[in-house]
């Protein structure tokens, strides 16, 4: 990572890896309308008598969730509404009864949720079953894992019986460190100081190597061992999926100060990458779609939104409900952080359907947990290209040396071609897409580079001849050295010459003269 190596005497070093794990069960069969009918042919079981069995299992399965938590000795409480902070609370409960190893409490509370239920259909004049928006009761049980740290799993207690488990790999870390005696200090989720770094990193590296199903299969049982006997006499097992990731890049430097000298200009330059679709998101605005098109009313101006919060001050980008963002915490941390809710953005290299008779390709990447080590590695590159984003607006070059290589002509296997003018309004325009923060999460296409160069073209006839002028840009760009084909897929990413040219150009081009005047002397 160049921040590393460009200010490494500031530097203690760097730990990465999963901070917040989003993970589903869900009993596949159940999960959907097609499979929910064939498991009450295969029992018997009337559609006008669905609602009394499920009535009936449901109460049994939260019956069971009360004994269970008897038996463990643990709080338990009725929450009113779902917007109880519900991990503060559980943590209030943990402190108050000193429970630092073990079940902490259990909550129950009414929210929102997908459901079967049987509905009339007015043209067939029958009822059948669908899948429907309604609300139903969930049980949460907190604890506190003596290897993974403090978590939660919740339970939907009706069907589909969906569990999610809520786990965190910096809480996992600080088990860990206490198990081999390393010092540290901790401030929430992250840590400005670990005594031996590489043995953290060690550890985190660990992680990886989890067999996913067999933890989270032995915590749902643990809590809720009637699960496997609500279906009898069958026992469907539970698909585990990963529904959000969060993993985190930090570097601790050696002091507050180190940090609070340089931060001000890595947020100068994140949001000189940010355009104004990314800062509308900022604000909350919905008027922007996956593409970056501005759609509905367009404020009048686009304002960025710095506040000093406990987290510190952020930048962040979007793109199909995936992010990166930076900011720092705990005074001497500078975090980078992906987030992935959508994988099929990204790609993985396996056997397709897991057929192992079938050749292995460059499949899209699944939710489920046998692609999370894959799910690691894209994340952690999306830190780093972020990171050397910001990096690059460090160069120790003047302009001149930056950007003269290409403003002129270049030859690349026998060919010519022509040199790059950043004043001209369409190089302009193409080096800018450059700049974009977006970028950083998996690359650009040929698509994405069009809809930025011409954002209005609804002409499908024109959308070929437009695709082929991109293409020559994207031609242009490479032999220039700017961009470099990802391996195995269409898309490309920057090189280390295109962040440093595209941050120069972007940095020269937002200074008004007088103060490049006042610089150079």
């Amino acid at each position: 990572m160049k921040l590393m190596e460009l200010y490494k005497d500031k530097v203690i070093g760097a730990i990465k890896g999963f901070d917040r794990i989003r993970f589903r069960g869900t009993i596949r069969w159940l999960a959907n309308e097609t499979g929910m009918n064939t498991f009450l042919y295969e029992s018997n079981i009337l559609l006008k008598d669905f609602a009394a069995w499920a009535e009936s299992k449901t109460r049994a399965l939260r019956l069971n969730c009360e004994k269970r938590a008897q038996e463990l000795g643990i709080e338990r409480q009725y929450l009113r509404t779902g917007a109880t902070d519900k991990e503060k609370l559980a943590r209030e409960i943990a402190e108050k009864n000193n429970i630092s190893n073990g079940p902490i409490c259990m909550f129950s509370v009414v929210e929102p949720c997908i459901a079967p239920a049987i509905k009339g259909n007015k043209k067939t004049k029958l009822i059948e079953l669908k899948m429907i928006p309604r609300k139903c009761t969930f049980i949460y049980n907190y604890f506190d894992h003596p290897d993974i740290g403090f978590g939660h799993v919740r339970l939907q207690t009706w069907f589909p019986m969906n569990v999610h488990i809520c786990i965190n790999g910096r809480h996992w870390l600080e088990k860990q460190l206490k198990k081999n005696n390393l010092a540290y200090i901790k401030d929430r989720n992250c840590f400005p100081w670990i005594q031996d770094v590489n043995a953290a990193q060690e550890i985190m590296n660990g992680q990886l190597q989890t067999q996913w199903d067999k933890l989270l299969e032995d915590i749902t049982l643990f809590f809720y061992p009637a699960l496997k006997k609500t279906l009898t006499p069958f026992e469907p097992s539970y698909y585990w999926s990963a529904n959000e990731t969060e993993w985190a890049t930090d570097i601790m430097f050696r002091s507050v100060s180190d940090l609070e000298e340089l931060y001000p200009s890595f947020i100068r330059h994140a949001m000189m990458i940010s355009d104004s679709p990314s800062v509308m998101r900022f604000l909350g605005r919905r008027g922007v779609t996956s593409s970056g098109k501005i759609r509905g009313v367009v404020p009048n101006e686009i304002l960025s939104d710095f506040r000093k919060r406990y987290e510190g001050v952020r930048t962040k980008h979007w793109i199909n409900y995936n992010s990166v963002k930076m900011y720092n915490k705990s005074g001497n941390l500078l975090r980078f952080e992906t987030t992935i809710n959508n994988t099929r953005d990204f790609k993985v290299y396996r056997h397709p359907n897991d057929d192992k008779t079938r050749p292995k390709s460059w499949q899209k990447l699944r939710k489920g947990v046998a692609d999370l080590y894959r799910r690691s590695q894209v994340s952690d590159k999306c830190n780093t290209r972020y990171a050397d984003a910001i990096a690059s607006a460090q160069v120790n070059q003047t302009l001149k040396e930056v950007a003269s290589s290409c403003c002129n002509v270049v030859r690349k296997n026998k060919k010519r071609f022509r040199a790059l003018n950043p004043w001209n309004i369409e190089d302009y325009k193409l080096l800018t897409f450059l700049g974009k923060g977006e970028l950083a999460i998996n690359g650009f296409r040929n698509k994405d580079l069009r809809n930025w160069l011409y954002p209005n073209n609804a002409d499908k006839n024109e959308e070929r001849r437009l695709t082929g002028r991109v293409t020559r840009r994207i031609r242009l760009l490479r032999a220039h050295g700017l961009i470099r084909k990802a391996p195995h897929v269409n898309r490309y990413v920057l090189t280390e010459k295109g962040q440093k040219f595209s941050t120069a150009l972007l940095s020269v081009s937002n200074v008004e003269v007088q103060e490049l005047m006042k610089v150079a002397s």
